[in-house]
């Protein structure tokens, strides 16, 4: 079966989505505007790489893939044999463009349905609100956040940005 490609594309952000899945748990055009919002409420501080150096969101890519790709791609980068929810991927730094007509390319995000799925129940809500927490995770890591060594500045971020995007989960989780 062919990949999908699903672009949806505005003034602020390029979102490209990619999947070889039946049925997409979210639709490209859903995607794209939970991280257009999740771009224009960022703090403007958080547009900076770790390097410092400072990016403009402009285009990524998502893939909806499922767990045995999932595992596949957590082992070859951070070599973990064991599927995983989402993994991003950013670009090294403020990348210029191939071309000078296209946006800044910001990175990549996988995320493993089979794994939202699961949360989604565990979480007591739907398989596309966990989806879009994932999206939002995921954005925020290709933003440069890590919250394995920032010492709380992630989460707090992304539970502020939940508020504002209205999505906060049922049992109150990050």
């Amino acid at each position: 079966m062919p990949k999908k490609k699903l672009v949806s594309t505005s003034s602020a952000l390029r979102v490209e989505v990619v999947s070889r899945l039946q049925r997409l748990p979210l639709s490209a055009e859903r995607c794209r505007r939970l991280l257009q919002r999740a771009a224009a409420l960022a703090p403007p501080d958080s547009n900076l790489r770790p390097d410092s150096s400072p990016v403009t969101p402009r285009t990524l890519t998502v893939l909806f893939a499922g767990d045995a790709r999932m595992r596949l791609l957590n082992t070859r980068y951070r070599g973990v044999v064991a599927t995983t929810d989402v993994l991003s991927f950013p670009t090294g730094g403020n990348d210029a463009p191939a071309c000078p007509q296209e946006a800044p390319y910001l990175g990549d995000m996988a995320i493993s349905v089979p794994v939202a799925r699961l949360q989604a129940v565990r979480h007591g809500h739907g398989v596309a609100k966990e989806i879009q927490l994932l999206l939002l995770h995921g954005y925020l890591h290709l933003l440069g956040y890590d919250h394995e060594t920032d010492g709380g500045r992630m989460d707090r971020t992304e539970q502020r940005l939940r508020r504002r995007l209205g999505l906060l989960p049922a049992h109150g989780r990050i």
